[in-house]
This record gives C-alpha cells, sequence and structure tokens, in this order.
C-alpha cells in the first residue's frame, strides 16, 4: 500500500508557523472524531445495549409464544438468585419456601414483563441524570463587559 504525502509550498517561517497550527488543530480534531467513533462503537457491546438490542418484547415473544423460555429461565434462576443474595444465611426451611415462591414467581414472568422491568429500572438511572444536569445554576448575563470598571 503506497502512502500518500502531502506537498506544501512554504515560502518563509510565518507560513511555516501558520502550517504547523494548522496540522495541529486537524491532528486535534481527527482524533476526537476517532475517540467518540470508537466510544460509540464499543457502547452497542456493553451489557445495556446488547439487552436494549436482543431482549425486546418483539424478540422475544417470538420465540416465547411457543416454548416459553423467559419463564422456564427466570423459575431456575430466580430461587438461586434469591437464595444467594438476598437469604444467603437463612436456614434450610427458609431456603426451600423461598425457592417454592419464587419457583411460581418466575413462573409467571414472560417477556413482556422482563421487559417492562428492565425499561422501568432504566429509567429510574435515565431521569436521575437529567435531575442533576437541570438543577445546575445558569450564568446570567447582565450585560456588564467584563472590562468595565464595575467588576
Amino acid at each position: 500500500m503506497k502512502k500518500k504525502s502531502r506537498r506544501y509550498n512554504i515560502n518563509n517561517l510565518e507560513e511555516l508557523h501558520a502550517m504547523v497550527n494548522s496540522l495541529k488543530a486537524e491532528h486535534q480534531v481527527k482524533g476526537d472524531l476517532l475517540l467518540e467513533d470508537s466510544k460509540s462503537y464499543l457502547k452497542q457491546f456493553t451489557l445495556g445495549g446488547l439487552i436494549k438490542k436482543y431482549a425486546t418484547p418483539s424478540a422475544f415473544l417470538k420465540i416465547d409464544d411457543k416454548l416459553n423460555i423467559s419463564s422456564s429461565i427466570m423459575s431456575m434462576v430466580l430461587p438461586f438468585l434469591m437464595n444467594t443474595t438476598l437469604f444467603k444465611g437463612s436456614g434450610f426451611l427458609t431456603k426451600t419456601l423461598v425457592g417454592l415462591a419464587s419457583n411460581k414467581v418466575g413462573k409467571t414472568l414472560d417477556a413482556e414483563h422482563l421487559s417492562a422491568i428492565f425499561n422501568s429500572v432504566k429509567s429510574w438511572f435515565s431521569t436521575s441524570k437529567k435531575k442533576k444536569e437541570q438543577n445546575l445554576p445558569q450564568y446570567v448575563d447582565y450585560g456588564i463587559p467584563p472590562d468595565s470598571e464595575t467588576y
């Protein structure tokens, strides 16, 4: 692959400094664009991006109408999750009762319920960020120039 080289017509020191500054600015702009593009590319491979892409009700319902995969998975995962996190130090009888109850709850959860739960939890976090941004004090311009004697 042949590397493309640039030819510049520089006649004096001022033109050289101007060209160096313009090349530095161009380098900075291209670096920022590359960073922004790479962040957006990597964002699609995060857990939230994958869930947003594949865990939609329509995607689950196509398979879920016949097989009911989501409720089967939740009926197995939910008892395990509850016993290992919330009821970690509980006795055998408590863990058994929690397992049976969460098994029944897991069977009733289908793709629409899971997607609604995920969207509601996601909205809690996204609205808190927006509220924090809105509460920042805004700069008020009173029309007094910074060079005036009233500063």
